[in-house]
């Protein structure tokens, strides 16, 4: 295969990878429309947040793995390796889908901040550094990268179920989050800040919520 097919194949995998991602925040968007509830939400039933959860995760993690699927695609060839790897990380992000499900209930104030003051202790852990690090420098299988990537942004993910999993707006939020923690080498004058910040948050959610848009269900 000449230079310029291989590229072209891969910049066609980079490009499928990104528009499965727009598509996913579309149908993410016209699905959740309606459902935030902040602190309230429900769920819905097993079948429809499983199959809206891996829409979420599409929209807001693949951006973020294009320079893993480019590693991949140049490794191994883009058609014969980036689907299964792009399957089996999005895999693992359902299987952590299943486990919100099984785990989550509506909740009151106190335990979003509590949960949204965890997630910020989270992010200045030697483990959350060390998955961060994993999940931009490494690209074996998808289900490994999966699970470092899992271990990097867990603690985001916990602050977007607190506050509203059905949130159209704490999930831009959490997603940008997680594409600059990618994609950019942890600094500590920049995430330091960024886990005070949302430790902060946590405090004013426990102390004053009313404060906080969209905590609360509308009346």
């Amino acid at each position: 295969m000449s230079i310029a097919a291989h590229k072209a194949r891969v910049g066609t995998a980079l490009g499928a990878t990104l528009g499965l991602a727009a598509a996913a925040w579309i149908v993410t968007v016209r699905q959740m429309h309606g459902m935030d509830m902040g602190v309230a939400t429900q769920l819905g039933s097993f079948a429809f947040f499983v199959a809206l959860w891996m829409a979420m995760m599409a929209a807001m993690m693949l951006p973020g793995a294009v320079p893993a699927v480019r590693r991949r695609a140049h490794a191994d060839g883009p058609l014969r390796a980036v689907l299964p790897f792009v399957v089996s990380y999005l895999a693992v992000w359902t299987l952590v889908g299943a486990l919100v499900y099984a785990v989550y209930r509506p909740h009151g104030t106190a335990v979003a901040g509590a949960l949204v003051i965890a997630a910020g202790v989270y992010e200045l852990t030697r483990l959350k550094q060390h998955c961060r690090r994993c999940c931009r420098e490494r690209a074996g299988s998808g289900f490994a990268f999966g699970l470092y990537c899992v271990g990097s942004s867990i603690g985001l993910m916990v602050m977007l179920v607190a506050l509203g999993v059905m949130s159209i707006t704490w999930m831009l939020v959490i997603a940008v989050l997680v594409l600059v923690q990618k994609l950019l080498p942890a600094k500590a004058a920049i995430d330091v800040p960024v886990a005070l910040a949302i430790v902060a948050l946590g405090i004013l959610i426990v102390i004053a919520p009313a404060l906080v848009p969209g905590l609360m269900p509308p009346m």
